[in-house]
């Protein structure tokens, strides 16, 4: 494997999925409390969802959440994973992004998407069909926006008169990403507005077999507005859970799963041949999943390698698959074995290690002949007293 030019970061993808048993008001402090951690830890970015229905994403304003992981972090990004553009007014968007950058001195990145839950379009009394051609232009008059310029501007979903940012954000410019699932319009539009592209079904069936079409799409789509796509601004969205052993994993992740995929049956049960009538062990089988070893989990991001090159950051799906100490236990194997493999954080160690095993009679022998030399010294000194 080609050595990385860019080294690859871990972050958190929180939508959230939080059982119905479950007090919501906890469920809330325990997403802020593995924010925290991931911070103490050195994941480089947390990102919260946007939904209004279902019952389990109970994150409705990722904006709020911000605000408040900004209070108990210091270092981690956070990210709006994502706002759907669709059911929110442009400048309002913008402003709130603006204000949440200065509150956060820099650490905010605006993700937008088009809503995944017809059922929230719906409740607005909007058309889902529209979601995408409304996140186009609601990205490309927000990033005029932020930037500085007064926009008149109407469409069928907002009409802004010299509408304007009186506090622009803390960051110049501001980072922006694109969500992409299975069709090639993320990445266009990413393309188009020249901003990160979030690849949130990297490692499902149709996801990752459509990953290195839709970056070859985007890729010739930057091409035409005369900018070529970083891959280090990819962020590829997966399901990942480890443990010192594949079945300590599996048993840590076993009851979590059924729970949450009542979540998603829920919204398919009418499909004959529903693709989440699933189990836990045909998902890792099929290579979706990855429920294992460090091991496991290196060789799932030289797949992704394999369809991305050099991609820039892996996200971690927080399912709620296992307690919030198996989690964070998880994490940590993360930090601590996957990441410095991918990276070759420990090449230069490693060759110093080898330099002096291999030189290590020779050493030894010097080190021995300077003792001797020492022990000769001070009996030839006690001798001439």
């Amino acid at each position: 494997m080609a050595k990385r030019k860019n080294k690859l970061r871990l972050g958190l993808f929180i939508p959230p999925f939080h059982a119905l048993n479950e007090d919501p008001t906890l469920c809330l402090e325990r997403d802020l409390d593995l924010t925290q951690y991931a911070d103490e830890i050195g994941l480089s970015e947390v990102w919260y969802g946007e939904h209004h229905s279902g019952g389990y994403e109970i994150i409705m304003s990722p904006e709020l959440m911000i605000a408040a992981a900004a209070q108990r972090t210091k270092h981690i990004k956070l990210g709006t994973g994502v706002i759907t553009l669709p059911y929110h007014n442009p400048l309002m968007v913008a402003n709130r992004i603006a204000q949440l950058d200065h509150l956060t001195r820099g650490r905010v990145i605006f993700g937008a998407g088009p809503g995944i839950l017809t059922a929230d379009a719906y409740m607005m009394g909007q058309d889902a069909r529209e979601a995408r051609e409304k996140l186009d232009q609601g990205i490309g008059v927000i990033k005029r926006l932020l930037a500085g310029e007064w926009v008149t501007e109407k469409t069928s979903w907002y009409d802004l008169r010299d509408a304007h940012c009186h506090l622009l954000p803390y960051q110049d410019p501001l980072p922006i990403g694109v969500a992409s699932a299975f069709t090639p319009s993320g990445g266009t539009l990413a393309a188009k507005h020249d901003t990160a592209l979030l690849c949130l079904a990297a490692t499902s069936p149709d996801g990752y077999d459509a990953l290195s079409g839709n970056w070859k799409i985007a890729q010739e789509a930057a091409t035409k507005y005369g900018r070529t796509m970083d891959p280090a601004n990819v962020r590829c969205a997966t399901d990942m859970h480890i443990a010192e052993t594949r079945e300590e994993a599996m048993a840590q992740a076993r009851k979590g799963f059924d729970i949450t995929q009542r979540y998603f049956i829920n919204q398919t049960a009418h499909i004959a041949a529903s693709p989440m009538n699933v189990t836990l062990d045909e998902l890792v089988e099929r290579g979706e999943a990855i429920v294992g070893t460090p091991d496991d989990a290196i060789a799932q991001i030289r797949r992704l390698e394999e369809k991305i090159p050099g991609f820039g950051t892996l996200l971690l799906f927080d399912k709620n698959w296992t307690g919030t100490e198996q989690k964070k236990r998880s994490l940590e194997l993360m930090m601590r074995y996957v990441l410095p493999e991918i990276n070759g954080t420990n090449v230069s160690r490693q060759k110093s290690f080898d330099w002096q095993g291999v030189h290590a009679e020779e050493r030894l022998n010097t080190m021995q002949e300077a003792t001797q030399r020492a022990f000769e010294k001070h009996a030839k000194e006690n001798q001439t007293s």
